[in-house]
């Protein structure tokens, strides 16, 4: 074990970490403005209840998405400031406009409709969640166009005196292909974990409380939140070829990777389950499906989709000696478990809606298991999908420009990089245990009391004693 490898290992896991609050808040944002807007346009008091109780538990995540987010931007120059003297004119304008701009609006208008309620009209207090939801949803473009240099450089010229990459066209960047497309996956990934929360919660009062008040809005926010989930459900399985499709132009090794294919075939069969060498080297059994690889990776069914072999001779002659082929078994499985639990909240989410068919009320035990179990299922597909995207790249850190074992600090000595992993090992720990017992405390409370406070009395106080007068 070296330094490099513990930084990998703490940039893996402060990733990971981080992005369990960012496809919750970036759905939530949004699906809280529009029960707002219902309320408002409606009048009907179940959507206030409904807004003020889902708008909670957004804030309880917003704040630690915010809190994890910074660590991760600051490991950039902690662990990897190669890395970043590399790509710094690249990463530096939209890293710059998503603070400035994205990030200060949804942080703005969050406060505003924080201390709004009864303060400001109803048209601007609603517009002011509307703002911060279209600021988060901004954010994570700048920040995904950022991410996708690392995929697909664009936009750039190699400096062979300074060894850096330099900006040449920033509209390039922010259209790079790969970012036009893993923008809207990654929105639809957060629009299926934000759907399952409230179908989790919905659920859960609905099947716990059969007799209370407050049921016909636990009714709509399960019936509301199991729609959302199959809609992005649908959505990322639209995006997810078309992704598919461009990883195959410009990461083919990636979606080799991804099939453990390791011979260039034509057509090519998509496999179900493959299962190989220890050392992921060659294929001991597969059950395939013919010709379905060749349409997800090209669009035609007789098309050619290259072998990690080819490939591996292929880099070699082009970039020199060295092994190109990231670990198979991590690839491989990573994009299975991403696929199989989306496709399990969305299953989910039609029993929900099958359930409450011709107004009947859900009373399984077994589907009350299933909907809590339904925010952490895409939550795992999302992360899986993160850890396949990122695990597939390697061993580049910006493909074909820098390997990842280029891009880390060299100053910084094993010991330090342990002692940061651990501390930031331990705090995320403590953090996850304060997220889940918020969070679990106000989705148990149910939504509130929105039954506005009685008039003051004003009636003669001269029979009262003095002490109270005052």
């Amino acid at each position: 074990m070296d330094a490099l490898d513990v930084a990998r290992w703490q940039f893996g896991v402060t990733t990971v970490y981080h992005f369990l609050f960012v496809p919750l808040t970036i759905g939530l944002s949004v699906l809280v403005a529009i029960l707002q807007t219902l309320w408002h346009r409606t009048g009907d008091e179940k959507y206030l209840k409904l807004t003020k109780f889902y708008g909670k538990l957004f804030l309880i995540n917003f704040a630690m998405g915010v809190v994890t987010g910074i660590v991760q931007e600051f490991q950039f120059g902690m662990n990897w400031s190669d890395y970043s003297r590399f790509v710094g004119d690249i990463f530096g304008a939209p890293l710059a406009i998503e603070a400035l701009v994205a990030f200060f609006l949804e942080s703005t208008f969050i406060g505003l409709w924080i201390f709004g309620w009864d303060r400001l009209p109803k048209r601007l207090h609603l517009a002011s969640i509307w703002a911060a939801a279209i600021g988060t949803n901004l954010s994570a473009y700048f920040i995904l166009a950022a991410n996708s240099f690392m995929q697909n450089p664009v936009g750039y010229r190699y400096n062979p005196d300074t060894g850096r990459a330099e900006l040449t066209d920033f509209v390039a960047v922010l259209t790079n292909k790969v970012a036009l497309i893993t923008f809207p996956h990654t929105i639809a990934g957060a629009f299926l974990v934000a759907g399952s929360l409230l179908v989790a919660v919905a659920l859960w009062h609905l099947i716990r409380n059969r007799d209370s008040t407050d049921t016909p809005a636990y009714r709509f926010a399960a019936k509301f939140g199991a729609w959302v989930t199959l809609i992005a459900a649908t959505a990322v399985v639209i995006t997810g070829d078309i992704q598919g499709k461009i990883m195959t132009q410009v990461q083919p090794m990636k979606m080799a990777a991804a099939e453990g294919l390791y011979t260039t075939e034509s057509p090519a069969s998509f496999s179900v389950l493959t299962i190989g060498s220890l050392d992921g080297s060659r294929e001991l059994f597969a059950l395939k499906i013919p010709y379905l690889l060749s349409y997800l990776g090209t669009g035609d069914p007789n098309g050619t989709v290259h072998g990690i072999n080819d490939l591996q001779a292929l880099y070699t002659a082009q970039y020199g000696p060295g092994s190109y082929t990231p670990i198979i078994p991590v690839t491989y499985w990573s994009f299975r478990f991403m696929i199989g639990f989306g496709l399990a909240a969305a299953a989910i989410a039609l029993l929900v809606l099958w359930s409450q068919r011709r107004g009947r009320t859900p009373n399984s035990k077994w589907l009350l298991r299933a909907g809590l179990a339904m925010p952490i299922l895409p939550l795992l597909a999302n992360s899986f999908g993160w850890i396949f995207t990122e695990m597939g790249r390697q061993p580049w850190i910006v493909f074909g420009e820098m390997l990842t074992r280029d891009g880390v600090s060299r100053s910084v000595s094993l010991a330090e990089v342990l002692t940061s992993f651990t501390a930031f090992t331990l705090i995320y720990a403590t953090l996850a245990v304060i997220e889940v017992k918020l969070l679990i405390r106000y989705a148990k409370a149910g939504v509130p009391d929105v039954t506005p406070d009685p008039e003051p009395d004003d009636t003669d106080d001269t029979d009262r004693p003095l002490a109270f007068a005052y």
